[in-house]
C-alpha cells in the first residue's frame, strides 16, 4: 500500500470576506490534506484579524513576493480584486506553486495567455474558482447529458438576475474595466454561464446586447445573449444586477427530459429538477433523480478536486482550455454586444481589440480616462 501524499502547504493572498468565509472553511474541511501556513494582505489590521480567525501557525506578510520567497508554498489561494489576479497568479506559478484564484482569473484573453505561458514555463497550474461545477447535482446532470441519457440537448436558458445597489458600486474598483474587467457579465453571471458551458460543451456562435440602465459605471449593468452550441442547441443568457427578485437558474431542454437548476449562490441535489418527456417510461426517469451522495457546490468541493489533481500530478479541473473557454465566451459576448455582429468561438486573438480588454476600446464603452 503506497503512503498517503504529504499535506500541501497553502498560502492565501487577500484575507477579505471570500477568503475568510469560503476558502478558510474549505481548508479546514481538507485539513488532513492541506495546511494553511501563510497569509498576505496589504492591510495589517485585516491581516491580523484573519490570522486570529485562522489560528496558530499562519505567518502574516504584507508582500506577495516576500511570502513566496520565504514560504515556497505548494498551493496559493487568491482572493484579491480582479485587477491583481494576473500578477499574483504569475508570481505564484513562477515560485512553483499551484494556484486557485477567484473569478475572473484575469481581465482579458491576453492576460489569460500570459498566465498560460507562465504555467508552461513553471510546470505548475492555475485554476479559477467556478465552484458550481463541483456539486454532486452538477456532476450528475453533466454525466446524464453527455451520455445521451436525456436525449439530444435542444434549448437552454441561463439566468443570473441579481440586485446590487449604488453602495455596492461605491467600492472604487467595482464597475471599472481596469479593475473589475466588466459588469455582471464578468463579475456575476460568469458562474452560471460557466456551468452552462460545462453542461453543454463547446459553444459556436453568440449574438448579444448590453447596456447601462441604472448604475453610473463604465461597464454594463445588464447583458443578454443568444448562443448556438456546437451540438446545435440554442440558449439564452441573461446577466443582471437590476433584479429585485434574485435568482440563479440554468435550464436545459433535451429530447427526453428537461433538467432545471434554481438556486442563488449555491446548490444541492434537491435544487435540480428532472421532468421527463411524455414518452419516457417512469422507471427510466426514476434513475435520473438523485445522485448517491449530496455534495453542495462549494469551494470545499472544488478544493478537493484540485488536491486530487495535485496528488496525481495532473492538470486540475477549472484550468487550461476549460478556463479559457469561459473567458472567451465573456469576451465574445462583449464583442457581439458592442459591435452588433455575431461572434464565433475562438475568433478573438492577438490583433483583435477585444483580446487585450473586454471593452474592445469601443468609443461608447472604453474607460473614461481614455484619451
Amino acid at each position: 500500500m503506497s503512503p498517503s501524499p504529504a499535506r500541501r502547504r497553502v498560502a492565501v493572498i487577500g484575507t477579505g470576506a471570500i477568503v475568510s468565509g469560503s476558502h478558510l472553511p474549505a481548508l479546514r474541511s481538507h485539513a488532513d490534506r492541506a495546511e494553511l501556513v501563510a497569509a498576505v494582505d496589504v492591510d495589517p489590521a485585516r491581516l491580523a484579524a484573519f490570522r486570529e480567525l485562522a489560528g496558530d501557525g499562519v505567518t502574516g506578510y504584507t508582500s506577495t513576493d516576500e511570502m513566496l520567497d520565504a514560504v515556497r508554498p505548494d498551493l496559493v489561494l487568491i482572493g484579491t480584486p480582479p485587477s491583481l489576479h494576473r500578477e499574483q497568479t504569475i508570481a505564484a506559478l513562477e515560485a512553483g506553486a499551484w494556484v486557485l484564484c477567484e473569478k475572473p482569473l484575469c481581465l482579458s484573453l491576453a492576460e489569460y495567455d500570459d498566465i498560460a505561458a507562465a504555467e508552461e514555463a513553471s510546470g505548475a497550474y492555475a485554476s479559477v474558482v467556478f465552484q458550481h461545477r463541483y456539486g454532486s447535482g452538477a456532476v450528475h446532470a453533466r454525466e446524464l447529458i453527455a451520455s445521451g441519457e436525456l436525449g439530444a440537448p435542444l434549448v437552454a436558458h441561463c439566468q443570473t438576475t441579481w440586485h446590487r445597489d449604488a453602495a455596492y458600486y461605491a467600492v472604487p474598483w467595482r464597475g471599472r474595466w481596469a479593475t473589475e474587467g466588466g459588469g455582471p457579465t464578468m463579475g456575476h453571471g460568469i458562474h452560471q454561464f460557466d456551468l452552462l458551458l460545462h453542461l453543454l460543451g463547446p459553444w459556436a456562435e453568440i449574438r448579444a446586447m448590453a447596456t447601462r440602465l441604472v448604475h453610473d459605471t463604465e461597464s454594463e449593468d445588464v447583458s443578454t445573449a443568444l448562443v448556438r452550441f456546437e451540438n446545435g442547441a440554442l440558449a439564452t443568457v441573461v446577466n443582471s444586477v437590476l433584479s429585485p427578485h434574485e435568482v440563479s437558474r440554468v435550464r436545459v431542454d433535451c429530447a427526453d427530459a428537461t433538467v432545471e437548476l434554481t438556486h442563488l449562490y449555491g446548490h444541492r441535489n434537491d435544487d435540480w429538477v428532472y421532468t421527463p418527456a411524455p414518452h419516457v417510461p417512469s422507471e427510466r426517469a426514476a434513475a435520473w433523480r438523485t445522485p448517491a451522495a449530496d455534495v453542495p457546490s462549494s469551494h470545499t468541493a472544488q478544493l478537493g478536486a484540485l488536491l486530487d489533481a495535485h496528488d496525481n500530478g495532473v492538470r486540475p479541473p477549472g484550468s487550461g482550455p476549460a478556463a479559457r473557454a469561459t473567458l472567451d465566451f465573456a469576451a465574445a459576448l462583449y464583442k457581439a454586444a458592442f459591435t452588433g455582429l455575431p461572434v464565433h468561438a475562438g475568433e478573438i486573438g492577438p490583433g483583435d481589440p477585444f483580446y487585450p480588454a473586454m471593452h474592445g476600446d469601443h468609443p461608447h464603452w472604453a474607460p473614461k480616462e481614455r484619451a
